[in-house]
């Protein structure tokens, strides 16, 4: 029987996930929001489209009562979420139509940051010192024993979407009154000063079967925050840094149970102690090109791999991923003053991928050289932010209409 695939997408993207589940013979639904209706969305593959009118997907009960009115008459197989704000919502889906897949519980290991902060503790993987924003007198304890600054973050928010640097006690008590009943759905951790890096796996019956590691070249939350070139690149292969991020991104992943699926995770190698530490993980492919990242890296791209592990769970087969390649790959993203720049003068031979979005710009390169990688990840930041950046005020929450 042929599988049917009903994707949600709270924002643009997954287009070569609904490509390659089409490939691979599924009939495919993708339910997002009317204010999407326009994005270039691989249209070819897509047997249905549905466009909610409410802006969240997360609503209740009108999610529920949507995707249950669909299934009326559609035997849908799995429920797969596109983008992080849609890993709670597929999750509590699953869990009310009694869906194979990730549930609620588990999920929130993927989204929520204090669960799985105090999962990774609790597994001794190493995190920044943190706390809950639940009770006072342990609040202020915490801030007596491990010195600022903190960081003030929400719970549930994708990337650094909504930290806050806090230098004083005084101004923790300000920002808690400002959040008010919200304060709960925040936690307050130990600022580590250092070099961030992702990690981006590929997992079939709970073993990592394929990863990659890259450096960013300035901190998310620098770059959110202040502006600048984002950038990431890959660690030199084999090197003892590689080793280490392929092994607590193994405990991490075994630590929060995931079974099958692709997930962004995130270290931190503290300036003080040159230790890694955990930062968070998702269960989800890297946004902002770090799929084409990947791919012209290692030749795999995370977006099809889900697709394929989909499919072959539901056929109740087995699962390999494809060979790989050893080269290196440099991403730079930022925001554009020009609505369509002009990237022409970026055309060394190493430009594999270009990003095609109004007010960005963006490329990969990619060389089996580490060193002419690095230098051209170097140079296109420094280009980049002269002739094209552009800076935006960074948000609090993701935007609504």
């Amino acid at each position: 029987m042929q599988p049917t695939i009903l994707c949600l997408a709270s924002y643009f993207k997954g287009g070569l996930f609904i490509e390659e589940c089409k490939h691979l013979g599924c009939r495919t639904i993708l339910v997002t929001t009317q204010k999407l209706e326009h994005e270039e969305w691989p249209r070819h593959a897509i047997d249905e489209f549905f466009m909610l009118p409410f802006p969240n997907l997360a609503k209740q009960p009108d999610i529920t009562y949507s995707i249950a009115y669909l299934m009326r008459e559609r035997a849908i197989d799995r429920i797969i979420p596109l983008d992080d704000y849609d890993v709670e919502v597929a999750a509590d889906l699953r869990e009310h139509f009694r869906m194979p897949g990730m549930g609620a519980s588990q999920a929130r290991f993927f989204r929520d940051k204090l669960a799985m902060r105090m999962r990774a503790r609790d597994k001794n993987i190493p995190v920044p010192q943190f706390t809950p924003v639940f009770h006072y007198p342990s609040l202020n304890e915490y801030m007596t024993q491990v010195p600022g600054p903190w960081l003030l973050k929400p719970r549930s928010e994708a990337s650094a979407m909504g930290i806050k640097v806090i230098h004083h006690s005084d101004e923790l008590w300000q920002a808690l009154a400002t959040l008010g009943d919200r304060q709960s759905y925040f936690l307050l951790e130990k600022f580590l000063p250092g070099d961030v890096f992702h990690v981006d796996s590929v997992i079939w019956d709970g073993e990592v079967r394929f990863a990659a590691t890259h450096r960013y070249g300035l901190p998310p939350m620098t770059v959110y925050h202040g502006g600048g070139v984002f950038a990431s690149s890959t660690v030199l292969r084999d090197s003892p840094l590689d080793q280490a991020l392929l092994t607590i991104n193994r405990q991490v992943i075994e630590a929060m149970g995931m079974e099958r699926g692709v997930t962004h995770a995130e270290f931190i190698r503290s300036e003080a102690d040159n230790q890694l530490y955990f930062l968070e993980i998702a269960a989800r492919v890297g946004g902002a090109g770090t799929d084409h990242l990947v791919e012209h890296a290692t030749g795999l791209n995370p977006w099809r791999e889900w697709a394929r592990i989909v499919v072959a769970d539901i056929q109740g087969e087995d699962y390999t991923p494809p060979p790989t390649r050893q080269d290196y790959a440099g991403l730079i993203v930022s925001l554009a003053r020009q609505e369509w720049p002009d990237t022409s003068a970026y055309n060394d031979p190493e430009v594999v991928w270009r990003l095609h979005k109004k007010h960005h710009v963006g490329f990969v390169v990619a060389s089996p050289n580490y060193e002419r990688v690095q230098t051209l990840v170097g140079a296109y930041a420094r280009r980049i932010a002269q002739d094209f950046s552009a800076t935006a005020p960074p948000l609090e929450h993701p935007p609504e209409e």
